[in-house]
């Protein structure tokens, strides 16, 4: 009895250690002797591409890889980032491969902007997305800080080195320029769209006044392409790449840190991050829905 409680043991603690360093170390699951779609998901707020960038990269050179699919489930993020992973999808596409994405629940903002860059979009029916726009948050903590009794000292080289700083009141000067960087930031937004989706420039512009869409809306408007779940994108990618029958779809694991763990459950889904509301961190412009 106790050789075998030993046994049962061990072999627990060993299936424990495969998963945590499967988990925190990553991996690609491949034999490496037949063709494949590869596999990438963008889940969650997107404040960091580093992970999605090095598996979307180690995917475009493995010559097994004759195709890509795209899982969105998205609320959108900084801008910055999401602007990364575009442009590293479009350099998969510029290697001769087909890209095709596929919405959950939400593929807004930042995640559609992330979207457009495939060759054909799959939605449910019920997806949330659209949201073409961008915003950036600026807390004012004056008013906390009377009440406190809390006074600050500001020196600075220029009128606009502390702009968008939560110590002071904004001046017109100041929105006239987060303005102006809404407004480039919003037109790269429209013209990736346009682009995406073989639209007109005035006609996407018509489209991104910020609100969100069903994805049955979303296809009526040329936003996404058929309806259709995560196996029927899968399908479509294999054709792409003239595999037959059901695909096997290749992920890179990403690196992950108990940090990541608790960003990505918790603090990624809070517009521009939960560390922009304690001061922690400068505001961001974000393709952010909400």
């Amino acid at each position: 009895m106790a050789i075998g409680l030993f046994g049962v043991i061990f072999l627990g603690l060993f299936g424990i250690s495969r998963l945590i360093n499967e988990y925190f170390n990553g991996g690609e699951r491949y034999d490496g002797n037949r063709d494949v779609v590869g596999f990438v998901r963008i889940k969650g707020g997107i404040f960091d591409a580093t992970s999605t960038v090095r598996s979307l990269t180690k995917l475009r050179r493995n010559p097994r890889v004759k195709s890509l699919l795209l899982r969105v489930d998205s609320p959108g993020g900084a801008v910055g980032p999401t602007q990364e992973i575009y442009r590293e999808i479009l350099r998969f596409r510029r290697s001769g491969r087909k890209v095709v994405a596929s919405l959950g629940s939400v593929a807004a903002s930042g995640g559609y902007y992330i979207a457009s860059a495939a060759d054909k979009i799959y939605s449910y029916p019920g997806t949330v997305t659209g949201s073409i726009g961008v915003v950036i948050v600026l807390p004012n903590a004056e008013k906390m800080l009377d009440t406190l009794g809390l006074r600050f000292t500001i020196i600075k080289s220029a009128p606009f080195k502390d702009i968008g700083s939560p110590l002071r009141t904004l001046t017109d000067s100041d929105r006239e320029i987060f303005q102006r960087l809404i407004d480039d930031t919003y037109t790269q937004f429209v013209m990736a769209v346009s682009k995406g989706r073989h639209m007109p420039f005035e006609k996407a512009k018509k489209i991104a006044d910020g609100s969100v869409f069903s994805g049955e809306r979303a296809k009526k408007l040329g936003l996404v392409d058929e309806l259709g779940s995560q196996w029927d994108a899968a399908m479509e990618a294999a054709r792409y790449a003239k595999i037959t029958g059901e695909p096997k779809l290749l992920e890179i694991q990403p690196r992950r840190s108990i940090w990541t763990l608790l960003n990505r459950s918790f603090l990624d889904w809070f517009p521009g991050g939960a560390t922009s509301y304690l001061g922690g961190s400068p505001p961001m412009l974000q393709y952010m829905w909400r």
